[in-house]
């Protein structure tokens, strides 16, 4: 894919946005996204449950399924690769529901996940795993704001520039996976 390949999205999106993107659509985000893996998932969810404020707006956000790694001398992160997504398919529907716009992840998301997507017009993005170090180079600042004690596991608001990823689900039922889970 060429550097200028994809459909600009600025993050964070709105419904008219992420109904407009369909299942195999490349796209290059810019803006603010934030990362969360399975332990920070779990914390938001309860804070939501119990009516307490989150560490970041969920309307409209888009939620990046990684734990970067230390960044180098001169870099803001380290490799940031994403992790596996349906280990987020428990607390995701929940998150969608309170305005979650989109994901980035990698591998298959369960019906519970694609019914929401659905119901609240959000999408799932896939970025290519394995590819940390690459996918680093478009994230310009990194800044921890929730569940230090996580590690790496920890909520940190990204500014990605041109993130390049592939909608895997759209807000249609559609998949780029030709085998339903």
């Amino acid at each position: 894919m060429k550097e200028t390949d994809g459909i600009r999205l600025t993050s964070p999106l709105d419904d008219r946005t992420a109904r407009a993107l369909r299942a195999g659509d490349s796209v290059r985000i810019s803006g603010v996204v934030y990362t969360a893996r399975d332990m920070a998932h779990r914390r938001l969810c309860q804070a939501l449950e119990a009516g307490e404020a989150l560490p970041f707006d969920l309307e409209g956000a888009v939620l990046y399924f990684v734990g970067p790694t230390p960044a180098r001398p001169g870099r803001v992160i380290g490799s940031a690769g994403p992790t596996t997504s349906s280990r987020m398919d428990t607390f995701s529907p929940r998150l969608i529901a309170a305005g979650l716009k989109a994901m980035i992840g990698k591998g298959y998301r369960g019906r519970e996940v694609r019914e929401a997507l659905v119901r609240y017009g959000a999408v799932h993005l896939s970025a290519i795993g394995g590819a940390g170090a690459f996918l680093s180079q478009h994230i310009v600042g990194a800044e921890l704001i929730a569940y230090e004690d996580l590690g790496t596991e920890a909520i940190r608001r990204l500014t990605v520039v041109d993130f390049p990823a592939i909608v895997a689900y759209d807000s249609y039922g559609n998949s780029i996976y030709t085998k339903d889970v």
